[in-house]
């Protein structure tokens, strides 16, 4: 983009992400991306934080971009039992909320537009409606999840009964436009119509058509069909655009050198190209002890090499349990000649791109299968909660990746470890995904290239962004 026509000629751009390391990850990449394209750009956060990992990914991210505003938003107090709900970043989200009538101040000196995360868009709505400031959404999964969560609301219209309640009588939910969504895929707390979820979950998707448009990390090859159907208004009638900007690259401080990734990549640098495993289920996600010792022996059934990350807690944090805690002595010393067990933070996008990795066991976050796409890694996607067995179905259907259906959900999760060690075998034997991977690989370089879907994606967003400069 020209350089020319002085500062204030650039967009300025506000971004309020929301709790959790899945949603704040992808709106600091697309800040770093915004400013890499010229923009002006505030990012507003909320203090404290849920997680020590949070503060310190804002207070990087704000070290290596000192032209980045920042602004903090000081919260009303909040009562969690005044909430249906327990989950710290539940609970925070619905603090932000209550506190959105107090941003007004924070959106000034005259902004070009605001881009707010998908779980805040219904309260912040409002207040830039009154501003008549453009506000436009992260929605922080796949497109297959936001042709779900836009349409919901009509679908809960249609399935209310006389006495208020909602009763789906099929097995799947109809999607206009695209392919039906098994009932089986839904997140849980979605169809707890009690829950602080689910009422949040409708309040954003009857927000969407009143926001000036959405963004989603994802690109054409990826996700084709279901973004054609979102622009074609053939999912929700009046949608506004979706903007496919990915994939969204990591930030230059997310690839800072420390002794465990040091020790991670000089173990893969002696292992034979396309070898490794790697097994990772994101910053919240903690298997049980029975679990972890399936999936354990399943890694060593398999007969494959394996980089493991295993996690303590289910918060977005590193924890004090040692490792030996998580995994028990035994499995320590079986695993120890076969694979790498580690427990501390681990540069994700310097693994996936090693040439020794060859596949990729994940809980199905959309950040990490971006990741998986953006470096051609073929995926054996483990859904646990939320969005993550839609998002697995959309890299089934990209050539991406595979899921197994039987493998339970939320509670009733369990896998044997003779079934988990045949999956990862399929894995990383399947040429078919990985020649796709591969593909797929050079359609996301392509992507976000000169001329490419995504960055011609940026470009029209920020002329957009340029004329409302002309409005203020």
């Amino acid at each position: 983009m020209s350089d020319s026509g002085g500062f204030d000629s650039h967009p300025h751009v506000a971004l309020i992400p929301s709790a959790g390391m899945g949603h704040l990850t992808p709106f600091l990449r697309l800040a770093a991306s915004l400013v890499q394209h010229h923009c002006r750009v505030t990012l507003i956060t909320t203090y404290p934080t849920v997680s020590l990992a949070e503060t310190q990914h804002v207070s990087h991210f704000l070290s290596a971009y000192p032209q980045v505003t920042a602004k903090r938003f000081h919260l009303l107090p909040f009562d969690p039992n005044s909430a249906n709900a327990t989950d710290p970043f539940l609970l925070r989200w619905e603090a932000i909320r209550r506190s959105a009538h107090l941003l007004a101040p924070l959106l000034s000196p005259p902004l070009s537009a605001l881009i707010t995360d998908v779980t805040l868009i219904s309260a912040v709505l409002p207040v830039t409606i009154n501003l008549h400031l453009p506000n436009y959404v992260l929605f922080t999964a796949s497109a297959r999840m936001f042709s779900l969560t836009a349409s919901f609301p009509a679908i809960v219209a249609s399935k209310s009964t006389s006495s208020g309640s909602v009763e789906f009588d099929d097995d799947f939910i109809e999607i206009p436009g695209l392919p039906r969504i098994p009932l089986s895929s839904v997140p849980l707390a979605v169809m707890d119509s009690k829950s602080l979820f689910a009422t949040s979950f409708l309040e954003n998707g009857n927000s969407f058509v009143k926001s000036n448009g959405v963004l989603i990390n994802s690109f054409d090859a990826l996700e084709a069909d279901t973004l054609v159907a979102l622009n074609g208004r053939r999912v929700v009638a009046g949608l506004p655009p979706v903007y496919a900007v990915g994939p969204l690259l990591p930030c230059e401080f997310e690839k800072r050198d420390d002794p465990s990734t040091s020790l991670i990549l000089k173990w893969l640098d002696d292992q034979p190209e396309g070898s490794v495993v790697y097994v990772s289920f994101g910053s919240r996600l903690a298997l049980s002890m029975e679990q972890t010792k399936d999936l354990g022996d399943g890694l060593l059934s398999s007969g494959c090499r394996f980089l493991w990350v295993v996690k303590g807690k289910n918060v977005d944090k590193e924890d004090e349990e040692s490792l030996k805690n998580v995994l028990g002595h035994e499995l320590m010393e079986k695993i120890k000649d076969q694979g790498l067990v580690v427990k501390n933070w681990v540069d994700q996008d310097k693994v996936l791109s090693h040439r020794a990795v060859g596949g990729f066991v994940s809980h199905g976050g959309w950040n990490s299968l971006v990741e998986a796409a953006r470096h051609g890694v073929p995926v054996l996607v483990w859904p646990h909660f939320g969005d993550q067995k839609i998002n697995a179905e959309a890299v089934e259907r990209a050539g991406l990746g595979m899921w197994v259906r039987s493998w339970g959900w939320g509670t009733e999760l369990r896998a044997k470890g003779d079934e988990i060690g045949l999956k990862i075998k399929d894995l990383m034997a399947n040429d078919f995904l990985r020649e796709q991977a591969k593909r797929i690989e050079e359609e996301a370089s392509k992507a976000i290239g000169v001329g490419g879907s995504s960055e011609r994606t940026f470009k029209e967003l920020i002329d957009k962004w340029k004329c409302n400069n002309n409005t203020h």
